[in-house]
């Protein structure tokens, strides 16, 4: 008896040169736009990447290569006079949360979940998508819905874990509800091209939320911050990376009831920032430039101009970037869900001294993957040549001559 041969499913283009740069972010658009022919899967390093399952649609490849972060990002360009390493911006505050509980839970002054939860409570959306602890794997990510405040509150905190939010984009489409989107600013980015391509993604998403993101570190960079905290994976019952306080302390609790504890700065700085993916490292858009609010940190600064991570009653940045944003803010202010103050866009380059440098490394870094005909995202609009010209020819030189060693060593 013979068998008929099967054949092979042509490979999407759009994922083929993602993979080829490893320029995936793991947001899981692709997925979202094409569900029948791709899912996302956690590869050998720990990230999250899509597998292609069948034939793309024409459509729905162009889609994804119109909307995939991995390939490119446009923004509206900073005002003149505006700081270029910040992008567009209406209205920036520091504040918190006036609901005690959201403040000592949300990651720096609970401002994000306030937000949120008063946009469920005036009928503004009728649910918001965000991120949890996964309890089958209490290190790791899933999507939750979320339709009351309680939810808010139950998934409060950073999640220093891949995440793929748009992953359940076509039944969100299909649902008729409208949400709000909480994600990191690739998802942010990705939502908002996709939705400036589709109306129907546009009308389930009138809100989009975001935060500053240093980047995402793999499922190995956690199971080397249980082994670092002497956390038994076997006997972990929940896992929050900070949060709880202002930064918090990351915390494993274990199923005889004893916990283990790591500052932040030892668990992110000491461990997880060295399992950050590739498309991270040369992110033009850690600070949600594509998003309707975007809430940080808002770090005391030391004399010698770093943040100081000592505990303290949180406060959030409040970055309101678009005219939705401006009326979303003052909305919440008005209701009383917000406490804030005025910010002096001057001293976020102290605070944030991460997205600073990055920001402004990133034109050196980008030259040097072109030099080695790497693939490379497509930036519109980031002001990158401005923000390199911030940087001393020295400082470009070694983040160009330092991207061209890693490089090497990848393709040796």
């Amino acid at each position: 008896m013979t068998t008929q041969a099967q054949t092979p499913t042509p490979p999407s283009a759009a994922l083929s040169l993602v993979a080829a740069g490893d320029l995936c972010a793991g947001c899981g658009l692709c997925a979202g736009l094409a569900p029948e022919a791709v899912t996302m899967a956690v590869d050998a390093r720990g990230f999250l990447r899509p597998v292609q399952r069948g034939p793309i649609p024409a459509a729905q490849e162009a889609a994804i290569a119109a909307s995939c972060p991995g390939l490119g990002q446009s923004a509206r360009p900073a005002k003149p006079g505006q700081e270029v390493l910040w992008g567009l911006f209406e209205r920036m505050k520091t504040g918190f949360s006036t609901d005690p509980a959201l403040r000592h839970a949300g990651a720096s002054g609970g401002a994000l979940s306030a937000l949120a939860a008063h946009l469920l409570e005036t009928g503004r959306v009728d649910a918001v998508v965000q991120i949890e602890a996964d309890p089958a794997n209490p290190t790791g990510n899933r999507t939750r819905i979320s339709t009351a405040r309680a939810d808010i509150l139950a998934s409060a905190g950073s999640r220093y874990a891949p995440s793929a939010p748009l992953v359940g984009l076509a039944a969100l489409r299909a649902s008729g509800r409208r949400h709000a989107f909480i994600g990191k600013p690739c998802d942010a980015a990705a939502l908002r091209a996709a939705a400036a391509r589709d109306p129907a993604i546009a009308h389930t998403f009138p809100v989009i939320l975001s935060f500053f993101c240093a980047g995402v570190p793999s499922a190995r960079g956690a199971e080397e911050l249980l082994a670092a905290m002497e956390a038994d994976a076997d006997r972990l019952e929940s896992f929050r990376y900070r949060g709880n306080g202002w930064p918090g302390r990351a915390v494993a609790k274990l199923n005889d009831g004893t916990e283990r504890e790591m500052s932040y700065h030892e668990a992110w700085g000491g461990v997880l920032s060295r399992h950050v993916q590739h498309r991270c490292k040369i992110c033009a858009d850690g600070t949600g430039g594509a998003a309707d609010l975007v809430f940080a940190d808002a770090w005391a600064a030391d004399p010698r101009g770093y943040p100081i991570f000592d505990e303290a009653p949180g406060q959030s940045l409040i970055v309101a970037r678009t005219a939705l944003g401006v009326e979303l803010l003052s909305e919440a202010e008005g209701a009383g869900a917000l406490e804030t103050q005025p910010f002096d866009v001057a001293e976020l380059a102290a605070i944030q001294p991460g997205q600073r440098e990055r920001r402004r490394a990133l034109f050196a870094r980008l030259a040097a993957l072109k030099l080695m005909l790497r693939p490379v995202p497509r930036y519109e609009g980031l002001n990158l040549r401005a923000c390199a010209r911030q940087n001393p020819l020295s400082r470009n030189a070694r983040n160009f001559l330092g991207t061209l060693r890693r490089a090497l060593r990848r393709q040796a």
